[in-house]
């Protein structure tokens, strides 16, 4: 049986170059998400790796439901024995994102469902049946969490979202020292200005797209495929003894 990997927000933007990286690595890869068209058109994800040799299943799924997670972590199980891989990618801003005083109680709530508590109730899904595998070269799952580099300082403007990643940083440390003699690896990848041309995406704006590239030291902007291959690594067997990490994907913003 091929080792798996479930990804949330699998359909478009970072969580898709993810899943291809993953399929291409050799995972079967459990594409989670609400939608399964990508939200800047073309093929499906999972047309797409298909394409290319890998394998893969879609499955309409939203992370804030509880019943949700749970069918997410018993279809890996179901289909390859075992839950090797977790990368909680979903994610929402857009007009739920704002500033404190224009912040209603619902932006609040909505935001917080997908982005922190969608993680925990699928970590926690996750780490149940993790603990049941057996261990290989001293691990028996591993999750990696996309938090942002908006959890590691103040965004004006953007005020719940700021918080579930800066939440979603810490869930990862919690994990990582809770569970760690039990042999589950926790890490983050925490993306900078990444180009997807998804809702969002500030590279689209010229205003925005000349900010963000004065203020990333590294002379191009990040793409999706960036923030895959830092996933890759941290879902290898050769990040072995690292947890705990929220590893920058930047071009050097925050060391700037």
């Amino acid at each position: 049986m091929p080792r798996s990997a479930v990804v949330t927000g699998a359909s478009s933007g970072i969580g898709r170059a993810i899943a291809q990286r993953l399929a291409t690595d050799g995972f079967w890869v459990l594409l989670a998400d609400v939608r399964r068209e990508p939200l800047t058109g073309g093929e499906p994800t999972d047309q797409l790796i298909g394409q290319q040799g890998g394998e893969c299943e879609y499955m309409a799924a939203d992370v804030s439901r509880r019943d949700d997670c749970e069918r997410i972590v018993t279809r890996a199980r179901e289909r390859t024995g075992s839950l090797d891989v977790l990368i909680n990618n979903a994610a929402i801003a857009g007009g739920h994102s704002k500033p404190l005083l224009e912040t209603e109680e619902s932006d609040f709530d909505a935001i917080i469902a997908v982005n922190l508590r969608g993680p925990f109730m699928l970590c926690r899904a996750a780490i149940q049946r993790m603990l049941t595998q057996p261990l290989r070269a001293d691990v028996r799952g591993r999750i990696v969490n996309i938090t942002s580099q908006h959890g590691m300082v103040g965004a004006p403007g953007h005020f719940a979202y700021a918080i579930s990643k800066g939440g979603l940083v810490q869930l990862t440390r919690q994990i990582a020292v809770e569970h760690a003699r039990d042999g589950i690896i926790c890490n983050a990848v925490a993306p900078g200005k990444i180009v997807t041309g998804t809702p969002g995406d500030l590279s689209q704006s010229e205003d925005t797209s000349a900010y963000v590239r004065s203020r990333t030291p590294f002379p191009r902007l990040g793409v999706p495929g960036d923030v895959a291959a830092a996933v890759s690594f941290l879902a290898s067997g050769d990040a072995t003894y690292i947890s705990g990490v929220n590893l920058m994907v930047d071009g050097g913003w925050m060391a700037y």
